[in-house]
């Protein structure tokens, strides 16, 4: 590991799901004093735990973890809350003399962090109602009338509206990561994440069954609907038998590897991030650093 004055302030694990990045952070923040911040869309919401493959229990009592459990199904959570929210924890956790490690598979929300987004102000509610009622011609003549900058896509209603919503303001992001930030990806062959897939559905079905039954008693079924992930409406087409156990996983396997791939496309766009096959090969690696 470098000096402590040219070691990693900030590192990033990113990837698919299912391609060992809880496994790598674990191992990282033990060996080099590290907390974990989640970056995950998904394991936001509380009491969505094995549906949303969140660590377990003796993993995050071995480590500290930050991220999880921060609103309740059908909650609003934006990614500047998050960008907010884990800028926080990294200083605190810099400020402690430990390693803050970003761990997660959802782009957005590690990329406004490292990339230091800057985002367009909240919708004001009021506002939007109005602006809803006009058609897309009044929508321009107004952009026009306020000087404002036409949108690509100036026939897009959700474009015009923004863009008055915003007084013609545009997000922003940094050119390249933040000074002295690593950035990890973990991609094994597709086989293998399917296969873990295919592994991760069969082993947590009967729990993520009944987390789905505690959901719905707890929140409702319109707010599950609206909020969950496919495992959970999966499991809730199985208790109301409108598919079986085998059609049920055969459905959650299928799409998280869609989600997957989706993941993967978003990451391969990033070229500071350094990829590998395998935990052991991503940690070898950072001893090196």
């Amino acid at each position: 590991m470098a000096t402590r004055s040219t070691r990693p302030k900030l590192v990033a694990i990113v990837g698919p799901t299912a391609t060992g990045k809880t496994e790598l952070a674990i191992k990282l923040a033990k060996q080099f004093n590290g907390e974990i911040i989640a970056a995950d869309s998904r394991t936001i919401y509380k009491g969505m735990d094995v549906g949303t493959a969140k660590p377990t229990k003796a993993e995050r009592k071995s480590i500290p973890h930050w991220g999880f459990d921060l609103v309740g199904p059908g909650d609003l959570f934006s990614a500047a809350e998050f960008q907010k929210y884990a800028k926080a924890k990294i200083k605190q956790i810099q400020s402690r003399g430990k390693l803050p490690i970003l761990v997660g598979g959802t782009g957005l929300y590690v990329d406004c962090v490292i990339f230091d987004f800057k985002f367009r102000p909240k919708a004001d509610a009021k506002l939007r109602q109005k602006l809803e009622k006009l058609s897309v011609e009044q929508l321009q003549a107004l952009i026009t009338e306020k000087s404002y900058s036409m949108p690509e896509n100036l026939r897009n209603r959700r474009h015009l509206v923004r863009t008055i919503e915003t007084a013609g303001q545009i997000g922003s992001r940094a050119r390249e990561p933040k000074d002295r930030t690593v950035i990890i990806g973990l991609m094994p062959p597709a086989n293998v994440i399917k296969h873990r897939l295919q592994g991760r559905a069969l082993q947590n079905f009967d729990t993520v069954v009944a987390e789905t039954q505690e959901l719905v008693d707890k929140y409702g079924r319109a707010t599950l609907i609206r909020t969950a992930g496919i495992p959970y409406l999966t499991a809730l087409n199985y208790l109301d038998q409108k598919i079986s156990k085998t059609a049920a996983l055969e459905a959650i396997t299928a799409a998280e590897w869609q989600y997957a791939r989706r993941q993967r496309t978003w990451f391969k766009r990033n070229p500071y991030i350094k990829w590998f096959n395998s935990v052991e090969e991503a940690f070898s690696f950072f001893e090196t650093i």
